[in-house]
């Protein structure tokens, strides 16, 4: 298991939260972050290379409410399928399950596509002892730095 961090001593070390984790493949590929105190959306550049060099791109004040929302709904789900009461198929994102959740995959596809002049930065990953998944973000954090 990773070594984990006291949320006081991750903010001293200049970590910043991961609101919501659009896709994870041996590690943090892509979802939604604070970068320099501001929302930003990251993407690994190559899965094969496990460097932590991402694209970020800045997130608008809507897509971080959409995205948040549609998070939680995630999340609360995870809940009970963790407790037990809910199967693996009724997961929201299968489509046809949740209405809102797939109303707000449609508005917020735009704003998870790469854009044009993406920043690339190198993101460093520590865990917090909270749960895996929660309403308010996972339980990894990312300190950025400029690459190369």
């Amino acid at each position: 298991m990773a070594e984990t961090w006291d949320e006081q001593q991750l903010i001293a070390d200049g970590f910043e939260r991961v609101y919501a984790e659009l896709e994870w493949y041996d590690g943090p590929r892509k979802g939604l972050a604070v970068i320099n105190g501001a929302s930003h959306y990251f993407e690994s550049l190559d899965y094969a290379d496990d460097a932590g060099e991402y694209f970020v791109w800045p997130a608008s004040e809507a897509a971080m409410t959409m995205e948040r929302e549609q998070w939680a709904i995630f999340a609360r789900w995870n809940e009970r399928h963790e407790a037990g009461t809910v199967e693996s198929g009724s997961h929201p994102g299968n489509g046809g399950i949740d209405a809102r959740y797939d109303e707000l995959d449609s508005l917020l596809a735009p704003y998870r596509q790469l854009p044009e002049g993406v920043r690339r930065l190198v993101g460093e990953v520590r865990f917090d002892a909270g749960a895996r998944y929660r309403v308010d973000g996972v339980d990894y954090w990312f300190r950025w730095r400029t690459s190369g």
